[in-house]
């Protein structure tokens, strides 16, 4: 084997150059790339104060026994220094593990899950259905389409208060069952029609959304795969099964996997329809928000632990998911 060798510098033809050190590939990278940092500088510093620097601070006083009693605060002309104390974990085992974990934590988690699985799929199958309906050659398929979306366009309190009005004891809906002699429901009041309230109302806030998403991706589906699959002889179901839904499956696990973010930390739909008024209806994010400023004295370590559970909880879900479906596309390529 013949091996060249650089007269000038000594060394073989071929040989790997040494790998520059840290601070010389950050130094390199910052000349190559200024332009780059200067343009992402402001949106960097805007979330490390609007996001960062409050979720840092909550997580800090999760591991305290900060209240509305021992914090900092001013009266008249009086500052106060906080007298609050760092406790660890303590917040987060009496969260999970106390007398009353059940009571606080765990029933309302259970009908938080409930509540996210419950609407998100009623999104995805009303949406789905609408969407497929307007994907169709209708006349006026563009006024159906605008008529579909104002839920969505609507302000959510406008939505809310509307839907209070109409549910109320006196309101059109049970002003309507009376007349058909039907039982009336204590739609804002009774735990069950509570929940039941709340899956209805954010459902119809919530289906346009998913509506507009997978109609966009029914059109972008080729044409060419139902010709060929009719001329094959497929049926008006196996035509949506091998060919509509494969073909919506990108769409369908961003706009799901957004839903249940957004649904599991749905709080203006709850908090506006119920207040503090209804204690079994609440989800784990309104719960929160009722620890820190809904009762006194104001739990603000508690509360912030319910935060960051949430956080902590969602992350999970969106690293198993993620991982289900690139295990899912796998077989799929296989």
């Amino acid at each position: 084997m013949t091996v060249a060798i650089d007269r000038a510098t000594g060394k073989r033809r071929g040989d790997l150059a040494p790998k520059p050190g840290l601070g010389r590939r950050i130094k390199h990278g910052y000349h190559r790339h200024w332009y780059a940092y200067a343009m992402i500088a402001p949106v960097a510093i805007v979330l490390g104060v609007l996001v960062l620097y409050p979720l840092a601070y909550g997580f800090y006083l999760t591991l305290t026994d900060a209240n509305s009693l021992n914090s900092a605060r001013t009266i008249g002309v009086n500052e106060i220094e906080a007298t609050y104390k760092f406790i660890g974990l303590d917040n987060y085992a009496d969260i999970l593990w106390g007398e009353t974990a059940y009571d606080r934590f765990w029933s309302h988690f259970i009908w938080t899950v409930v509540w996210t699985a419950l609407c998100v799929t009623l999104h995805y199958t009303i949406g789905l259905g609408l969407a497929l309906l307007l994907n169709q050659k209708l006349r006026g398929r563009t006024f159906y389409r605008m008529i579909l979306i104002l839920p969505w366009a609507v302000p959510t309190f406008v939505t809310v208060f509307g839907w209070r009005f109409m549910l109320a004891d006196g309101g059109i809906i049970n002003s309507f069952l009376e007349t058909l002699h039907l039982p009336t429901p204590l739609w804002l009041e009774d735990t069950f029609w509570q929940r039941f309230t709340a899956i209805m109302v954010n459902t119809w806030c919530g289906v346009p959304f998913m509506m507009l998403s997978l109609l966009g991706g029914l059109q972008s589906i080729d044409s060419s795969l139902y010709e060929a699959a009719e001329m094959d002889g497929a049926t008006a179901w196996q035509r949506f099964r091998y060919v509509t839904l494969p073909g919506l499956r990108s769409v369908s696990s961003t706009v799901v996997l957004l839903g249940v973010i957004w649904t599991f930390n749905q709080f203006a739909i709850i908090f506006l329809l119920f207040g503090d008024t209804a204690p079994d209806a609440q989800i784990l994010v309104t719960w929160a928000y009722y620890l820190g400023f809904g009762q006194q004295p104001r739990d603000f370590a508690q509360s912030a632990a319910y935060g960051i559970l949430l956080l902590a909880i969602l992350i999970v879900f969106t690293s198993f998911y993620r991982r289900w479906l690139n295990r899912n596309d796998q077989q799929l390529a296989i």
